[in-house]
């Protein structure tokens, strides 16, 4: 349902039609493990226990959230606590809120999958391949 959001009504792109699909566009695909809250009694200390390139961000609170997926910080050579603010950012948030009381960050894995070629066929992507 998301991807068909995604390519169809999301307002930041032109909709993607059937036969661009077929012809024009590469899917990927990102399966997520279950998110964990990720817990420290020094908030600071967060961004010692993000994995960049294996973990992926959630950042919920002050009533938004947002979602950042593992190959963003590898693909933005950001350091966990640049990928702490822009999470923050995507959620509409000032960068250091991840710092406030009420804001929880949640890691996940994710499992990539990607066409070789439009409507071809589909592989898993090595964690870390560009």
């Amino acid at each position: 349902m998301a991807a068909i959001y995604a390519a169809t009504e999301d307002p930041r792109f032109p909709p993607v039609s059937a036969g661009e699909l077929r012809t024009s566009v590469i899917i990927e695909l990102t399966a997520l493990t279950q998110p964990q809250p990720l817990r420290a009694q020094d908030r600071k200390t967060l961004p010692a226990l993000i994995q960049v390139g294996r973990h992926g961000l959630i950042v919920e609170g002050l009533g938004t959230s947002g979602l950042l997926l593992p190959q963003v910080a590898t693909e933005w050579n950001w350091d966990a606590s640049e990928f702490l603010m822009n999470c923050c950012l995507k959620a509409g948030l000032p960068p250091d809120s991840w710092l406030l009381d009420g804001v929880e960050v949640k890691v996940f894995e994710g499992e990539i999958f990607e066409e070789l070629e439009p409507a071809g066929k589909v592989r898993r992507k090595a964690t870390g391949e560009g």
